[in-house]
């Protein structure tokens, strides 16, 4: 009997040798396979490394090194079952990348934007670390951002890295602070003394005295086309139907979206002149009815997201603030700038046809959504001639000379940016609409205002003619912790600009 107890004894204790073996082996491997030099053995992205060591995370002012796993894997405080699945999902997905992809055809650009690093990086592993957040010299905004996370992180599903992209990879020319008082450079040369002479309809560039800056105005001539999609389109959305006939006036519209160089001449104008009402600002569609117009408080960091400014279009402006620029520049030219309404928006974006795009293609073959399009892979042979979306923007916006015009001559109508519409939002708007309607608009008031055309981010469903979307108001301002929140920028939306139309002046005949 002692014998047989003696036997299972030893038998245990093996056990035990063995498994504690293999508990120190394992933990040993788990160690070794997440410092930095293992991440990069697979991560061949040299530039990723040395942004890493121009970063504040290697920079520290404590001197206090961040390596990849403290940001890349969530806490082992936070559940040790949910860091090994963590750890075993990336690791997989890394090591699959690293058998299966070419490192020189991997878009890395895109990877460094907010869309993708919130999918790899931890708040509780930022948390870990900075667990005092209002350390000694925060600036009165940085406790007030702190105090806003703080009480609504859980709620809002709040990401650190919102605000700090740049913490752990170097980016130039981002930033994340208030610019007061700061005048953004726009375009070189003399400023403009006078508006630019228009006695035709036809194309023209208007020249906006007391700046340097000018805006490429196309003829858009009137005439009737169906607006809507059929139900057999690719991707087609109830909202986009039913179909009517309508018939447009002709106007003057933007060859492109409104660029920084455009906006920052506004915004260094009125910066200081205080706040224009809004319900003066969309009195009667942005016709100007005051004598000066006030412009945008400064924005939190550069909202370019340092991409570049220049020609790319401004981005992450409200609607209230794009009204605004129509305003002013009404009244700094002396003719009727406004928003585009839904329908001419569209009807300049068709040019004359009735495909999903203005030019020839499938979108299921422009697209890489769903099992088949993963699996084939998007075409954009064609698209990527006209179209800067999700499949080829490198997850940013692009200059407007990197694609080609439509048939009117306009740039960008499809992706790049959203635009915003003069419109509010309505899913039956076209259920409302008699055929042969002359200039119709959508409902006189809702919650949200339309947008079209899709932006950077977008996959080619998005980007067609006919799709419509909306704004996502107070979504668009999550991250903002200021009370009340901006009415002139949003936080939480980079893909969204404008384009303006002027009204043919009165005594000019249209064609």
């Amino acid at each position: 009997m002692a014998e047989g107890k003696g036997k299972y004894w030893i038998i245990g204790l093996i056990g035990f040798i063995i498994g504690a073996i293999l508990v120190a082996a394992f933990d040993t491997t788990m160690n070794a396979t997440s410092s930095n030099e293992y991440c990069m053995s697979c991560h061949t992205h040299e530039q990723a490394d040395l942004d890493w060591k121009k970063s504040p995370h290697y920079l520290s002012h404590s001197g206090v090194m961040t390596d990849c796993a403290a940001c890349h894997l969530p806490p082992k405080e936070d559940g040790i079952l949910k860091y090994y699945y963590a750890k075993s999902r990336m690791g997989a997905k890394d090591l699959w990348a690293k058998m299966t992809k070419d490192p020189e055809k991997i878009d890395w650009e895109s990877k460094r934007q907010l869309e993708h690093a919130r999918k790899i990086v931890y708040n509780a592993s930022c948390e870990k670390c900075h667990v005092n957040l209002y350390p000694e010299g925060i600036s009165d905004d940085g406790i007030t951002a702190h105090l806003y996370y703080e009480e609504n992180a859980k709620k809002l599903g709040l990401d650190c890295i919102s605000c700090h992209l740049n913490v752990g990879h170097y980016m130039p020319g981002y930033e994340h602070k208030r610019l007061d008082g700061k005048v953004i450079q726009t375009d070189e040369g003399p400023k403009h003394e006078t508006a630019a002479v228009v006695t035709s309809f036809s194309d023209f560039t208007e020249t906006v005295p007391g700046t340097t800056a000018s805006i490429g105005m196309i003829a858009i001539p009137g005439g009737e086309f169906t607006i809507g999609s059929p139900e057999r389109e690719p991707f087609r959305n109830e909202d986009e139907g039913p179909q009517k006939k309508v018939r447009i006036s002709p106007f003057f519209m933007a060859e492109t979206e409104i660029t920084w160089s455009q906006y920052w001449a506004f915004y260094n104008e009125t910066m200081s002149e205080g706040r224009t009402p809004p319900e003066k600002v969309y009195a009667n569609n942005s016709r100007p009815d005051v004598d000066a117009v006030s412009g945008p408080t400064p924005p939190f960091g550069f909202p370019d997201q340092g991409w570049g400014m220049g020609s790319r279009p401004a981005i992450t402006m409200t609607h209230y603030a794009a009204t605004t620029f129509c305003q002013w520049l009404s009244l700094k030219t002396g003719r009727h700038y406004r928003l585009p309404t839904e329908a001419e928006w569209e009807y300049a974006a068709r040019g004359g046809t009735d495909t999903p795009y203005f030019f020839e293609g499938n979108p299921k073959r422009f697209s890489a959504s769903g099992l088949m399009g993963k699996l084939r892979g998007a075409d954009t042979t064609m698209i990527a001639r006209y179209v800067i979306y999700s499949e080829d923007s490198s997850g940013k916006t692009q200059e407007p000379g990197s694609v080609k015009a439509n048939p009117f001559g306009l740039k960008n109508m499809l992706g790049n940016v959203m635009e915003y519409c003069s419109d509010w939002y309505a899913e039956d708007t076209y259920s409302k609409i008699a055929d042969g309607t002359l200039d119709p608009q959508g409902p006189q008031s809702g919650k949200e205002h339309v947008v079209r055309g899709g932006s950077y981010a977008d996959e080619a469903s998005v980007t067609r003619c006919a799709s419509r979307g909306h704004t996502e108001h107070d979504k668009w301002l999550k991250t903002d912790p200021q009370n009340p929140k901006s009415i002139w920028w949003y936080s939480d939306i980079k893909g969204i600009g404008f384009r303006v139309v002027c009204d043919v002046p009165e005594g000019l005949k249209a064609n």
